[in-house]
């Protein structure tokens, strides 16, 4: 019975008694490894190593960009000019540019209240400001809240546009593209919040300056930090 089933069903390269199959099985195992195996594992090491080093290297040079600009560059205050603009009784708010603000959404039930309601809070006139609720979500109930809240705050005076459009194309980034096709969005500057970001009331007094009097500056990107969001 044990010849029959060594030469019948094993390879004939595992002929023999089970102690000799066993044998040459760990001989073969351990060829296969030699010659299979531990180049793999070392092309892997290598790899590992070379990936550390580069991690390395980044995080020293991240490290001495931001001593250099803290030992030579100084904040941004002192690099740029951000003069507050200066209140005139002739002129009026039209010292201050036109700014619209977006506020792309998708079914944000938990901050939209927040959102709208921290965009319409800035600290700005509000003949110089145009805030875009740009609603992109699905569900219908979600759609009529977001709309009302606009229209809460319209009624207390808010240049506030609440804007749906017939496709997500491009998702927000698409919403955000289509709300500047829209005439009353031909403004100087365009402050982008996402659903739930909550700026602080003088956001646009501290950030406008830097790109109004500063023209090679394109572009302001402020702090911001997570928040504890209570669900309703």
């Amino acid at each position: 019975m044990e010849k029959f089933m060594t030469m019948e069903f094993l390879p004939e390269l595992f002929v023999g008694s089970a102690g000799d199959i066993a044998a040459q099985i760990l001989v073969y195992w351990g060829q296969f490894k030699m010659s299979v195996v531990v180049p793999f594992v070392f092309i892997f090491m290598y790899i590992n190593l070379a990936m550390s080093i580069m991690m390395l290297i980044e995080k020293v040079y991240m490290a001495a960009v931001v001593s250099i600009n803290k030992l030579i560059g100084g904040k941004p205050e002192k690099r740029y000019k951000c003069d507050p603009f200066e209140e005139d009784v002739e002129l009026g708010s039209s010292v201050y540019p036109m700014v619209v603000i977006q506020v792309p959404m998708f079914n944000e039930l938990e901050v939209y209240q927040l959102s709208i309601g921290a965009a319409c809070r800035l600290s700005w006139p509000s003949d110089r400001i145009v805030i875009q609720v740009l609603d992109d979500s699905t569900d219908p109930v979600i759609k009529d809240l977001v709309l009302k809240e606009c229209q809460s705050w319209q009624s207390k005076g808010v240049n506030v546009r609440y804007q749906v459009r017939d496709n997500r194309k491009g998702y927000k980034a698409g919403a955000l593209k289509e709300g500047l096709k829209r005439p009353y969005a031909d403004c100087e500057y365009v402050v982008i919040f996402d659903a739930d970001f909550q700026p602080e009331l003088d956001f646009l007094t501290r950030t406008i300056p830097f790109l109004h009097h500063n023209p090679q500056l394109g572009l302001v990107q402020a702090r911001w930090k997570f928040g504890k969001i209570t669900p309703l």
